[in-house]
């Protein structure tokens, strides 16, 4: 694969349009070979009652991350990729600032992708870390 990174985040970046990535202002900032990586402010938009940043906030800039990783090894003509696991562990909270959302691949299959997603803060703490399964599947033809 010939990475062209501006290509790449463009592209991400529009698909973002009238989802909840834009709702959540997910932005996705970086890519490589076998990475990605998404931000999302924090602020009153993303807490929970306390005033923490809320950790299905979180889980959803991971599964979108993720979820858009695994687009760079498919034929999106062809093929779509669903999110069908995706675990958590919240080790550290913030009220403020950005969270980072990187996305390794561990495992690419040829029907399951294994992606583990680390959520830091702006100093590189790590906040949440995810593990997300996406299956890829055949699309169906559309019916006119």
């Amino acid at each position: 694969m010939t990475l062209d990174k501006a290509k790449i985040l463009e592209k991400c970046n529009g698909i973002s349009k009238n989802t909840l990535m834009e709702t959540l202002n997910i932005e996705y900032v970086d890519a490589g070979e076998d990475f990605l990586v998404a931000r999302m402010p924090v602020n009153s938009k993303v807490h929970q009652p306390m005033g923490l940043l809320h950790g299905g906030a979180s889980v959803a800039l991971a599964e979108s991350v993720g979820s858009t990783a695994s687009h760079f090894f498919i034929n999106s003509d062809l093929q779509e990729v669903r999110g069908i696991e995706i675990s958590a562990n919240h080790l550290k909270s913030i009220r403020e600032g950005y969270v980072y959302g990187t996305a390794k691949l561990i495992h690419k299959g040829r029907t399951i992708h294994l992606w583990e997603i680390k959520i830091t803060n702006e100093a590189g703490d790590l906040i949440s870390l995810c593990k997300l399964s996406n299956i890829v599947l055949d699309k169906k033809p559309q019916i006119k």
